[in-house]
């Protein structure tokens, strides 16, 4: 069960929801949502971060349009997109950059912060990790990103120099096979990059809430996200 804390940011508390692994400390973890919010999904990948041996905080994003609690219904997609639309972006790094601090500074956090972001949080984190390094902030630790649906438009842009794991179906609706190939291009010129593409899976392939959950492909991601955590954020 996760706990409610409440981050401070430069214009008010941002509702977040914290994990603790069973030993009580660890490493720390900030968790980016899909457009749905933290929903019931990344609330479970949240738990089984933490059971891995990682402090999890997964921060409300879309607080300060007045949402805090998951996306649902027939229209979840239309919803979660047209909240996307009205999101202040840079606003949105910026809380998520507060998230990825105030998890630094927690007693039980005892070894560096990473960031592990899905779809829209998978955009967002790579921008937060390209920020700090940019500013000579302390980096995150190691960036995940499942498909992030930014990356299109960030991944020219900005650097990420932090060891990061990318992950993208290669039948992915929203973001086309040459996109694909374009990002991979462009992110793997730093050397600590990984980039792994699936076959046949779509996009969200990883949620099993969602019509394009792909099982094999999930499966496979998350246990090289695993791996690739205990390799460059291992906890004790």
């Amino acid at each position: 069960m996760s706990e409610s804390v409440m981050v401070p940011t430069d214009s008010g508390a941002m509702p977040t929801h914290l994990w603790r692994p069973p030993a009580g400390r660890g490493p720390g973890i900030v968790l980016l949502q899909e457009i749905f919010g933290v929903s019931a999904y990344i609330q479970r990948r949240g738990a089984q971060l933490a059971e891995l041996g990682y402090v999890v905080a997964a921060p409300e994003i879309f607080w300060r349009l007045g949402v805090t609690s998951p996306v649902e219904g027939d229209d979840a997609l239309q919803q979660g997109m047209g909240l996307v639309q009205r999101l202040d972006w840079d606003r949105a790094v910026l809380d998520a950059v507060a998230a990825v601090e105030w998890l630094r500074r927690q007693e039980a956090v005892d070894a560096g912060v990473g960031v592990v972001g899905f779809c829209f949080g998978g955009g967002l984190g790579f921008n937060v990790a390209a920020r700090l390094e940019a500013e000579g902030a302390a980096p995150v630790d190691t960036l995940v990103s499942y498909y992030g649906s930014a990356l299109p438009g960030l991944h020219a842009a900005m650097t990420v120099a932090a060891p990061s794991l990318h992950h993208f179906g290669l039948a992915d609706s929203f973001i086309d096979t040459a996109t694909v190939r374009a990002i991979e291009e462009s992110v793997t010129q730093q050397p600590a990059t990984v980039f792994e593409t699936y076959e046949g899976a779509d996009h969200a392939f990883d949620n099993d809430e969602m019509p394009w959950h792909d099982a094999a492909a999930s499966a496979l991601a998350w246990s090289t996200t695993a791996e690739f955590l205990r390799e460059h954020l291992p906890t004790s």
